[in-house]
């Protein structure tokens, strides 16, 4: 595509909504500036391409499309089909899966229908025979109470969320802290790191269903053959979430025992992050539980999104390109200098480093919270999130941790001479941000003070920073 193709694409779409609302046109060109200006090291985000984000701008947008391709409960559903087929295709071959079911919304979505998968798959019951056959009318009350005890009252296995893991691995608010009787491993508190004898020891005492590997927080490679025989040993349908790190195995730095797509029973991630595609999920897995998966909607989604799909079609041929692999290696170079240049000025690191796309700072040598610090650092032009660290006295809303990532700033061009510089803006702000108090004088989790004039500063030092990388340099919207 042209630049003035690009240029005109954005330029038109926006004049059109202008017409009808003129106020979300001015948010969505808002929004261009506010990226195009700020360091965005949170680890989930990205930047996807034109192709990418114009694939969702268009009449798929108003089609109806339960089922799967050729399957379809609704009629004119033919170019659906071919998105749905084509996007399913790519990640096959991009990830060397045996099954893609390209249809999730988001990840927690594809984690939901992976969960229920499972438990339709295993879990033995009268009942649940009769409901996998669609028999639902002849369920009596006592199949159904029999069907939820059991489907209800199964066992997971995941990493913790103070440790790395997910929400959605069996965090108590989450959907999934309610379907499973679940417990969690964590990492060696001297290290950091998985302790994998700890979680084999785990396993032969919980004997779970299903033992969940993946992170969002967790700065290190996870040697999937490991788990996966650590599953084997219960008896476990082996899951794998890897949401964070699919651009790392998509760009094949994650090769062998880290690549989890070999190991794992059925994996699940998001189509952004690391991956540079649209909002959205996806399910890859062997071909025992292909079926289960392909109901996914209406087992646990609505409708699917077909201009969503088109896009991660698009993204996924994107990937499938051999600079891909560049890049993907790029984030990890990138993140290492990051933390190389952080350590170097004294800031203590989760694990005392990285493997992957992300570093995650315990914030509170430098007498913060997590929210003090994010907010500290949002305020200085630089945007990141608060993270839970291991056994963090904070908890999950205030945190002792930091967060960062480089998938976004490599997309952008930045190379490890600007970590060490994006480094040196981060500890500045850090070192000279105090924590603020209360009312009453007591200490504050959210307080903090920050002088106005070097938050300025660092802001046009990140703006420098970033000028010689334009975001979408072939977007012009005046």
């Amino acid at each position: 595509m042209s630049r003035n193709a690009e240029s005109t694409a954005f330029r038109s779409a926006l004049e059109v909504i202008r017409a009808v609302e003129p106020r979300v046109a001015d948010a969505i060109g808002a929004e261009l500036t506010d990226q195009r200006e700020s360091l965005k090291l949170i680890a989930s985000e990205n930047y996807a391409s034109p192709a990418t984000l114009l694939a969702m701008g268009n009449w798929f947008s108003d089609k109806y499309a339960e089922g799967t391709v050729g399957r379809r409960f609704y009629a004119g559903c033919q170019n659906v089909d071919t998105v749905e087929a084509l996007a399913a295709e790519h990640a096959r071959e991009l990830f060397g899966a045996a099954h893609a079911y390209v249809q999730p919304h988001s990840g927690i979505d594809a984690n939901l229908v992976a969960f229920w998968a499972v438990l339709a798959d295993r879990v033995e019951s009268p009942a649940l025979k009769k409901a996998q056959v669609r028999q639902v009318n002849d369920l009596t009350e006592a199949d159904w109470f029999a069907l939820r005890r059991e489907l209800g009252n199964q066992r997971m296995l995941g990493m913790s969320l103070d440790a790395g893991g997910h929400l959605t691995h069996g965090f108590r608010p989450n959907i999934s802290g309610k379907m499973f009787d679940q417990r969690s491993y964590g990492t060696d508190p001297a290290t950091g790191l998985i302790d994998y004898d700890r979680v084999a020891e785990a396993a032969r005492e919980f004997k779970p269903l299903i033992l969940v590997g993946g992170y969002s927080a967790y700065p290190r490679k996870v040697n999937f053959r490991i788990l996966r025989e650590i599953a084997d040993s219960v008896g476990a349908t082996f899951m794998v979430d890897m949401a964070h790190f699919a651009g790392l195995v998509a760009g094949k730095v994650f090769t062998g025992d880290f690549d989890p797509v070999p190991h794992a029973h059925i994996v699940t991630t998001t189509t952004h992050k690391s991956l540079r595609g649209p909002r959205g999920g996806m399910v890859l897995c062997q071909p025992e539980l292909a079926d289960q998966v392909d109901r996914g909607c209406p087992m646990v989604l609505g409708g699917p999104l077909p201009h969503v799909m088109a896009a991660k079609a698009v993204a996924l041929a994107e990937a499938r390109r051999p600079d891909f692999a560049d890049y993907a290696q790029r984030i990890v170079d990138n993140a290492q200098a990051l933390a190389d240049g952080l350590l170097r000025r004294g800031a203590t690191l989760v694990t005392g480093g990285t493997d992957n796309h992300l570093v995650l700072i315990d914030v509170s040598g430098y007498g913060l919270t997590g929210r003090q610090a994010e907010q500290a650092l949002l305020d200085s032009g630089i945007v990141t999130n608060r993270n839970s660290v291991p056994q963090d006295p904070n908890g999950a809303w205030y945190t002792s941790g930091i967060r960062i990532g480089t998938p976004a700033l490599t997309t952008r061009g930045l190379g490890t001479a600007e970590m060490d510089q994006t480094a040196e803006l981060i500890h500045t702000v850090l070192t000279q941000t105090t924590a603020g108090a209360n009312a009453d004088g007591t200490p504050s989790k959210a307080k903090y003070t920050l002088d106005a004039d070097l938050a300025d500063k660092i802001s046009r030092q990140a703006a420098d920073l970033l000028a010689p990388h334009p975001l979408y340099p072939a977007v012009d919207l005046t």
